[in-house]
């Protein structure tokens, strides 16, 4: 067997697991990686910040389904990791980072930048593994694909210090292949009792969770729920997974994000089958309010998931395409009796009867105005990133999303500027398709300098900014929601030019003032994008005290804006 430099079998098998884009800041301990890369194909786009490169390989990996990739070298490169690693972790997103290392023989020595990283990430991978031996890098490069997407998807990191990069070793790309990743199947008599439960229901609700959209699972599902009749509700991770214009939607419930007759429709429902979901708290609210009643069959891929927030009526191991094609197949065996419509037609009257208004024409701009220009001016094939704060809020609670991996968030960890690299990951992996960024002008602030990789690449894509110019101070309340605080508001009276932002970027942007220019000027930006091929801002000042509706259980959100 052939022998040949240790970085360049590594590089085989990025390009052999479909690696075609990476996302890294190079350095001195990571060089011998960056140079057998060279001419491989593989994309680089050198970003600002390490934190940065792993937001834009979630990005891709939540747009592709493929593991995305992001490098950096030793010591702050690693450590400055670890918020994109927990944000994948937390949200189930395959992603592997690869970090330079001092050499092996300096590493108990505090040399220069040498930081157990392994150590640090371990809490927040499912693998996070030193190589020593030069021979075994090949193999745990494809064991940690095989982690990455087996089971619970999630990320895993390799430290590889510069004299292991640097050696020699044996290898023969041409007769190696990717690990097999193993489906978990359900057991068949956990499947019929599923059904059996389904059946015996009178107002049966399907909870779509993100396990959904990573298990590809959006066609099944909406064949059970129309064969059965049974609607399906989403977490805001499962958003996109089944249609929203579609009869048996029944939105989603939750104490942030959610919307009023989700709620209803919820607290209604004596059985709820809940795909893929972990039962987060801001889903959830008050677990007593919650389960009530009303009895539960919990389908997850983990089995540690499975009573992790309160026992199940039923639990099943499986992954989410699985269990409901075997749902499938036992309904094919059965006569299923026809069930009664008068629970679809509950949910259409509760649609009707507990509305949000967004229709507003007044200013300053209203936030739920902002999304309904979005929802009517952009399209069902329009890929969507958005994260934390009050605009994530809103954004639950009124923007569509009708097709799976087209609304992406950063759900359970919520880091600030998430949205300006995810975005840059989704268009690199779709550089055809329209990307748009929702932020907050807060969260603006964070990350931004990777506004510079985009435009450096000819990245275009579009951030609209709901900017109400406030700086928000974290105090103890007694309007608890979650883990009981709310946002003490301080307006900041000089605010800041985001526009002369993007502009020192070698953006552009806008500012918008009037409901009434907002369509206008997501016309202008999309127009921009295209043309410039860098993001574009349109920034939309809304109403400096708005607020959203919160409360501390399903049956307890507080509304702040009149229905009609």
């Amino acid at each position: 067997m052939a022998r040949v430099p240790a970085m360049q079998a590594v590089v085989d098998v990025l390009v052999d697991e479909g690696i075609d884009v990476a996302f890294g800041c190079p350095g001195a301990a990571i060089l011998p990686l960056y140079d057998a890369m060279q001419g491989r194909g593989i994309d680089h786009l050198v970003v600002r910040h390490e934190e940065g490169a792993t937001h834009m390989a979630d990005g891709w990996a939540r747009t592709t389904g493929n593991v995305g990739v992001a490098i950096g070298t030793s010591g702050p490169a690693g450590t400055n990791m670890i918020t994109g690693l927990y944000t994948a972790h937390a949200d189930s997103v395959p992603i592997l980072c690869v970090t330079g290392q001092a050499a092996t023989t300096k590493l108990h020595q505090e040399a220069f930048q040498a930081v157990d990283i392994v150590e640090i990430a371990r809490p927040v991978t499912k693998w996070a593994v030193q190589v020593k031996e030069a021979a075994q890098l090949p193999w745990i490069f494809r064991e940690a694909f095989r982690i990455a997407r087996s089971g619970r998807p999630g990320p895993v990191l390799i430290d590889l210090p510069i004299d292991v990069q640097k050696q020699m070793i044996e290898w023969d790309s041409s007769i190696d292949s990717a690990l097999p990743v193993s489906t978990v199947k359900p057991s068949p008599a956990r499947v019929e009792r599923a059904l059996d439960m389904l059946l015996a229901a009178e107002r049966p609700l399907i909870l779509a969770g993100g396990g959904v959209v990573l298990g590809e699972a959006s066609d099944p599902l909406r064949r059970v729920a129309e064969r059965l009749g049974v609607p399906v509700g989403v977490t805001l991770m499962g958003k996109g997974s089944f249609p929203e214009d579609h009869e048996l939607f029944a939105g989603m419930a939750g104490i942030q994000t959610s919307q009023r007759w989700a709620n209803a429709a919820f607290l209604e429902s004596d059985l709820v089958l809940a795909l893929g979901a972990r039962f987060g708290d801001r889903h959830t609210g008050e677990l007593s309010v919650y389960r009530g009643d009303r009895k539960f069959i919990h389908v997850d891929i983990e089995p540690t998931q499975l009573g992790k927030v309160f026992g199940p009526d039923l639990g099943v191991v499986s992954h989410t395409r699985e269990f409901l094609e075997a749902l499938l197949a036992v309904l094919d065996a059965r006569t299923a009796p026809a069930r009664d419509r008068a629970w679809v037609k509950r949910l259409g009257d509760l649609k009707a009867e507990l509305p949000r208004k967004e229709d507003f024409d007044c200013t300053p701009i209203k936030a739920p105005r902002v999304f309904k220009e979005l929802n009517e001016f952009y399209g069902a094939e329009t890929y969507f990133v958005t994260a934390i704060g009050l605009y994530q809020i809103w954004s639950g609670q009124f923007q569509h999303a009708h097709l799976p991996r087209h609304y992406q968030v950063c759900g359970q960890a919520g880091p600030l500027g998430w949205e300006i690299p995810a975005a840059i990951g989704v268009k690199k992996a779709r550089p055809d398709a329209e990307v748009v960024g929702v932020v907050g002008d807060y969260s603006f602030q964070f990350l931004v300098e990777e506004l510079a990789v985009a435009a450096q690449y000819d990245v275009g894509f579009v951030l609209v900014m709901l900017n109400n110019e406030y700086l928000g101070l974290i105090r103890q309340s007694e309007l608890p929601y979650g883990m009981n605080y709310q946002v003490d508001i301080h307006y900041d009276d000089h605010g800041t030019d985001n526009v002369k932002i993007m502009e020192a970027y070698g953006c552009s942007g806008t500012r918008v003032e009037d409901p009434g220019e907002i369509r206008s000027s997501l016309e202008w930006a999309r127009k921009e994008a295209e043309r410039t091929r860098r993001p574009v801002l349109v920034e939309i000042m809304i109403e400096r005290e708005g607020n959203a509706a919160m409360g501390a259980a399903l049956d307890a959100v507080r509304e702040f804006e009149a229905a009609d």
